[in-house]
């Protein structure tokens, strides 16, 4: 009866380990702003919940201090892989605001970003915040809840290795990073480019005009209209990215369940 105890607390152990760790790297659920209390309960009640749905006859866990001190660690990497790397589509998206805001000139004008812990332009904490008003909008935080109970049955208990195909995904996801932010900000850069050129070419035939003076308020007006404009599309198109959300955290799973 006690080495029944015994497991099943291990095993309670080991599932909080992974959903707490989840939780605090995935964004929106991993922001500053929640109090820690409340993450922790809420790691807890999905932890039994999970373990009330497990098949615990084919779980075999090991009662030693070693065991439990890798197992444990196993389990912590497991939810921090799964949480951190879906971070990548919001570092995109706020990366993109950062070279919107820069072509804008408001480089100077910098907030932080508590989620991130990082300095960012106004235009970036916008359009980042923004997408974050989405993704609770089209329940992005009931799909890290669900993965995660859904990752047990893909990812043993204890079982997890780093293997190929994980590192390759890890890889394809941070590369996209980039992929994202010049998809989202590639309008306002191009328009900012044809801007400077036209800057060049006035500061060269008339060399006496200060024509930084003249054109960083018309920067700053321009760039204000084109994200008046852009903001429908922005908002399709980061609706569109956390929409294949649920299929990258799921690809996630199955990467690390090989």
């Amino acid at each position: 009866m006690t080495e029944i105890l015994i497991g099943d607390f291990l095993l309670v152990l080991y599932i909080f380990l992974r959903v707490i760790a989840m939780i605090i790297a995935a964004p929106v659920l991993g922001h500053n702003s929640i109090p820690a209390v409340a993450r922790i309960f809420l790691s807890f009640v999905i932890a039994y919940i999970a373990f009330l749905t497990l098949d615990k006859s084919k779980i075999i866990i090991d009662v030693n201090l070693v065991s439990i001190i890798v197992n444990s660690a196993r389990e912590i990497i497991t939810g921090l892989i799964m949480g951190f790397t879906l971070n990548f589509i919001f570092y995109g998206i706020s990366y993109a605001g950062h070279l919107i805001g820069y072509d804008m000139g408001l480089m100077f004008s910098e907030v932080l970003n508590p989620m991130q812990d990082i300095q960012n332009n106004v235009v970036g904490e916008i359009i980042f915040y923004l997408s974050m008003m989405i993704f609770l909008l089209i329940n992005g935080h009931h799909h890290i809840i669900s993965a995660v109970v859904a990752s047990f049955k893909l990812v043993p208990i204890a079982k997890f290795t780093v293997t190929q195909p994980l590192i390759s995904l890890i890889v394809k996801l941070s590369f996209a990073v980039f992929t994202i932010a010049m998809k989202i900000a590639a309008p306002i850069v191009v328009s900012y480019f044809l801007i400077h050129i036209a800057e060049g070419i006035i500061a060269r035939v008339i060399p006496n005009i200060q024509i930084f003076f003249i054109t960083q308020p018309a920067k700053i007006g321009l760039g204000l209209m084109f994200l008046s404009i852009l903001i429908p599309i922005y908002f399709y198109t980061i609706k569109n990215l956390l929409n294949n959300y649920e299929y990258q955290l799921s690809e996630m799973i199955r990467a690390m369940s090989v």
